[in-house]
């Protein structure tokens, strides 16, 4: 029978952050989204303190002074290079996983032996710190949803100590018990709140819900929720994940933005990102869609549009896709707004290998595939954007930029950024 361990990283980011600059351990700190707007990742120090995930940085200014808590803007650069860190050191452990977020893996652990399983959770623990400087927290179970469960009741248990095994059906009431419908995986808020008015408060209730009611409620998932929840595993591990169904870039500004040129600079960022991704997954696209719009909060004044351009062959040929962005861009723009928001989506996604061509191509795809490859390799040894294109804009301050104020150094991935020991 198959057995599951989810690993998960604790306050990932937050830890990220901790990783190089070790003053912080024991220190309340939260990491905050994009243009540094809300709060997206909070020590546990922070969590005392009744700050909630996503409130306004703003809200919380009296607060943050008065506790000294340390603020940080998202380095997406780190979290995601940690990330690869900590996947490899657990594909050491074992090569049956599946890389769930950026912070939480699967593993099939099938072959350790049931009187092992936790001593092989805290060495799994120990070495991902060692390599990594990362804390986690292990959970095992004979289900994905178990395993869940398992790894939230190991962070918050003193006598877990961050590894729990849940394999053990004698266990599951009280478990179950202690776990709200809400936190079960795969019950978002507004099933959660329709199962609480119900009398389905946690999860023991759930599993032993009427199926036919949570199938006429829930769909097919429901149902299979709660075999999940009786030990029965309906999800195996997603050792190929599936195809993209698409590729979206899209970013707030840290300044309202009016004048075309700005807009145009953004879209042409967003648009040389959105094929630098196709590549490295080794797929094209076929319909490009650029959006704009205005500030949602200003209802009277608001503006949104979108539209949609088919290429003349799926491609991932950057000048191709910017090309096409821009002329929607074109059709969209409405003089006089001030502009919050911009985005591509990149869709009818296909394989790089399996692409019809066309007839009068007046592309030469040879030529384009060996430019874009040198493209993508200088940018990976050199920096990112060592090599842009001129309509990205070439001043280093642009309006549409994202605020990143509190932004810490980019450690792992920029060598002018590397930490020095004196």
């Amino acid at each position: 029978m198959t057995v599951f361990a989810i690993v998960d990283c604790n306050n990932f980011y937050v830890s990220c952050e901790r990783v190089f600059n070790p003053a912080l351990n024991g220190k309340p700190v939260i990491v905050l989204s994009n243009n540094d707007g809300c709060a997206v990742a909070r020590s546990n120090e922070v969590k005392k303190l009744g700050i909630g995930m996503g409130s306004p940085v703003f809200k919380q200014k009296d607060t943050i002074e008065k506790h000294g808590i340390h603020v940080f803007s998202s380095n997406y650069a780190l979290y995601g290079d940690m990330s690869r860190r900590v996947v490899q050191v657990l594909s050491e452990f074992s090569q049956d996983l599946e890389v769930y977020s950026i912070d939480e893996s699967f593993l099939d652990i099938s072959r350790v032996r049931p009187d092992r399983r936790t001593a092989f959770g805290r060495t799994l623990m120990a070495t991902v710190k060692k390599f990594t400087g990362i804390p986690v927290s292990v959970g095992m179970a004979r289900t994905k949803t178990l395993s869940k469960i398992a790894v939230r009741l190991a962070k918050k248990s003193a006598k877990a100590d961050g590894v729990l095994d849940l394999t053990d059906p004698r266990h599951h009431d009280r478990a179950l018990e202690l776990t709200p419908v809400d936190d079960v995986w795969g019950v978002g808020w507004r099933y959660a709140k329709f199962l609480k008015v119900y009398g389905i408060a946690n999860a023991r209730q759930l599993r032993d819900a009427d199926r036919t009611f949570i199938r006429k409620k829930m769909g097919v998932n429901g149902t299979r929720l709660i075999d999940e929840l009786k030990g029965v595993s309906c999800y195996p591990l997603d050792r190929n994940p599936s195809q993209k169904k698409n590729i979206t870039v899209s970013r707030s500004f840290g300044h309202a933005v009016t004048n075309l040129d700005g807009l145009r600079e953004a879209v042409t960022s967003y648009a040389a990102r959105g094929a630098e991704k196709l590549r490295r997954e080794k797929l094209t696209a076929g319909l490009v869609t650029v959006f704009i719009m205005t500030d949602r909060f200003k209802p009277e004044s608001f503006y949104y549009n979108t539209k949609t351009l088919r290429l003349a062959a799926p491609t991932s040929n950057s000048p191709e896709i910017i090309g096409a962005a821009l002329a929607g861009l074109a059709e969209i723009l409405r003089p006089d707004s001030l502009y919050k928001k911009a985005g591509i989506y990149l869709t009818e996604l296909g394989p790089a290998s399996m692409v019809q061509t066309v007839l009068f191509d007046p592309v030469d795809r040879e030529r384009s595939a060996r430019l874009m490859a040198s493209l993508d390799a200088i940018n990976t040894a050199m920096g990112k954007n060592t090599l842009t294109y001129a309509s990205a804009g070439l001043s280093p301050s642009r309006p549409w930029h994202g605020m990143f104020n509190h932004r810490s150094p980019a450690w792992t991935t920029r060598w002018d950024q590397l930490p020095r020991v004196k």
